[in-house]
């Protein structure tokens, strides 16, 4: 029986407005620590697989000519882990800050779009879906200079 009234002392301690909210910081700050160092394991895959897929095609005894055709494969593995960094340096900033920097976010959003325009099979992909990177290309940088025109 004590140990229900001791309960009912910690949820009423925990529901108020300010209790409640330091517990949940507390548990977003966990969150973004353990994405940080999953996001680290994630760009170490990526490193690996990119030194690997750049090693399998210039050691390959087919190489003359062939390295041309996969260059775009090769720069969407190095975007893919710029991105990846970007994202751990938004999820690091935020521990840092307790906020989310939009500019950063959009930063990343640019490199994600871009990287999606440079391994683009043009054969493959529709005009409207074209239309698409570039409106996004277009509302991401105006989106960019905006926020930076006001930061300044």
């Amino acid at each position: 029986m004590n140990w229900l009234k001791k309960l009912s002392q910690h949820l009423k301690k925990t529901s108020k407005d300010e209790n409640f909210l330091a517990l949940l910081e507390d548990i977003e700050v966990i969150v973004s620590k353990i994405l940080s160092l999953l996001m680290v394991v994630v760009i170490l895959f990526a490193v690996f697989d990119l030194t690997y897929f750049i090693l399998r095609e210039l050691l390959s005894s087919e190489t003359k000519g062939v390295f041309k055709t996969t260059l775009f494969k090769t720069f969407g593995l190095f975007l893919n882990v710029l991105i990846a960094l970007e994202i751990l340096e938004n999820i690091s900033a935020y521990l840092k800050r307790h906020v989310v920097q939009v500019e950063l976010v959009i930063v990343t959003s640019l490199i994600a779009v871009a990287r999606k325009i440079i391994i683009l099979d043009i054969d493959k992909t529709s005009g409207l879906e074209v239309i698409g990177l570039g409106v996004a290309i277009l509302s991401l940088s105006i989106s960019y200079w905006i926020i930076r025109s006001k930061c300044k």
